[in-house]
């Protein structure tokens, strides 16, 4: 497997002093490394039974369209709220300092239908969750969430705890 650690940029102090971002465009940037990493994500999941896949705004869009092309599923938008034409499904949560929400179109997940959570990144496992308890919410089953980048050291892992967890890089 291709080290992917090293097609990822490390920006020190951004947004703030202190705080290391793990930059991805540097990877999806890569035609190569991008194609390597979705399709190191699709092994993951291979024999598992998947209907839809999910990506969360916007991030998730990048490594969730591209990994249901993938594993030959459809794809999903879970968005900031306004931004979905039709009617949708909400789910509000609780951020350090005040409140988000996600949405998810009403007809995009029916009771039953088997859900692959992706994005770009684990940190605390907050908007991992949203997404998680938004699809419940709508009757889907969370088969469960990958991610190409993952903070150990924030507690995301053991947030979504039950659930099946994979990352392809760990920090």
């Amino acid at each position: 497997m291709r080290d992917f650690k090293s097609e990822i940029r490390n920006v020190p102090d951004f947004p703030v002093a202190g705080i290391q971002f793990k930059d991805i465009t540097t990877l999806i940037k890569d035609p190569q490394a991008y194609h390597e990493a979705i399709d190191e994500l699709a092994r993951s999941v291979e024999g598992k039974e998947i209907d839809v896949v999910v990506g969360p705004e916007a991030r998730g869009f990048i490594v969730g369209g591209p990994l249901a092309y993938a594993t030959h599923t459809g794809f999903v938008l879970a968005r900031k709220p306004g931004k979905l034409p039709a009617q949708v499904a909400r789910y509000e949560y609780q951020l350090e300092y005040g409140t988000d929400a996600l949405e998810i179109h009403m007809d995009a997940i029916t009771k039953g239908t088997k859900v692959l959570i992706a994005d770009d990144l684990l940190a605390t496992g907050g908007t991992a969750m949203a997404v998680v308890k938004l699809v419940e919410s709508m009757g889907g089953e969370v088969v469960g969430l990958r991610f190409l980048i993952e903070l150990e050291d924030l507690g995301g892992r053991k947030a979504l705890e039950g659930y099946d967890v994979a990352s392809l890089v760990q920090y």
